[in-house]
């Protein structure tokens, strides 16, 4: 894996004799490495100024093709490489909660996120649980609450709908164990809110891997404070959705560009939301 960008910036002196290689060389990264380069600002954790409250930061995690499909077939896994999937449980193992729409959990066959060694002092040193939560989005809780996502995760899954879903289905959600959180007054989920109520159950550093339905929302509601985004060197044609599927906005908003890294010809880029950009 390389690092193209911020560019390494050599010491004025070799600090040992021979020749200097950047750390970003093209060289197998080592997931502290990854982990160290997708952290999340410390505000997210409440380490910015003194006795300033953390709050939440969510960053979008999204595989497109060449010519901007969003999957192929309806998953997203003929995009993705090796490098793709370390990156995607990085962020994953980086992650309070993981907000993830209803569609995608039945596409994607959705499970718990498990507890991985290799983060597990990380984790503990950062005050967060064994494993990130699963936060599903749905308005209609067209969901298989007999699934291990809902009855085996070491963290409880989030369900986050309308208060006026169908209260069936909430309470067949609260049986199979899952926390049901009223993101809405009616049915559907007003996706601004969500953030603050992640947060309100100790959530503040949280990743959404869509689907593209969902990732349209909380951009169009201001809430994307930022993108990770891998360009996977495929094309595909067909009518698959964007990234992000849902109306245009007004004018375009603006994301600057702070990492980004290649293997393979897979471009693995990192953008955060300009601080001047309309919205949140």
């Amino acid at each position: 894996m390389r690092r193209l960008f911020p560019p390494f910036e050599y010491p004025a002196a070799p600090t040992a004799p021979g020749r200097r290689e950047p750390p970003s060389a093209d060289r197998p990264w080592t997931l502290e490495e990854i982990a160290d380069a997708y952290a999340y600002p410390a505000t997210a954790a409440g380490g910015g100024e003194a006795g300033e409250a953390a709050r939440p930061w969510l960053r979008g995690n999204m595989v497109a093709s060449l010519d901007g499909a969003a999957h192929h077939g309806g998953r997203s896994q003929p995009l993705s490489s090796d490098a793709d999937m370390r990156i995607f449980g990085v962020l994953r193992a980086l992650a309070d909660a993981v907000v993830v729409g209803a569609e995608t959990v039945r596409r994607e066959g959705y499970r718990p996120a498990r507890r991985r060694e290799a983060f597990a002092a990380r984790r503990e040193a950062a005050g967060q649980g064994p494993a990130p939560a699963i936060a599903v989005v749905s308005a209609s809780l067209d969901l298989d609450f007999s699934l291990p996502l809902f009855t085996e995760p070491l963290v409880p899954t989030l369900v986050l709908t309308g208060a006026a879903a169908p209260a069936g289905r909430q309470e067949a959600a609260r049986e199979a164990g899952a926390v049901v959180v009223h993101a809405g007054e009616g049915a559907e989920v007003d996706p601004a809110r969500v953030p603050g109520l992640l947060a309100g159950h100790g959530h503040t550093r949280l990743l959404t891997e869509g689907g593209p339905r969902l990732l349209g929302r909380f951009a169009a509601a201001g809430v994307l404070d930022e993108l990770c985004l891998t360009v996977s060197p495929r094309i595909t044609a067909g009518d698959a959705a964007r990234i992000l599927d849902g109306p245009g906005f007004e004018t375009p908003v603006e994301y600057e560009l702070t990492s980004l890294l290649e293997e393979d010809g897979f471009l693995f880029s990192r953008y955060r939301r300009s601080p001047g950009a309309a919205g949140r």
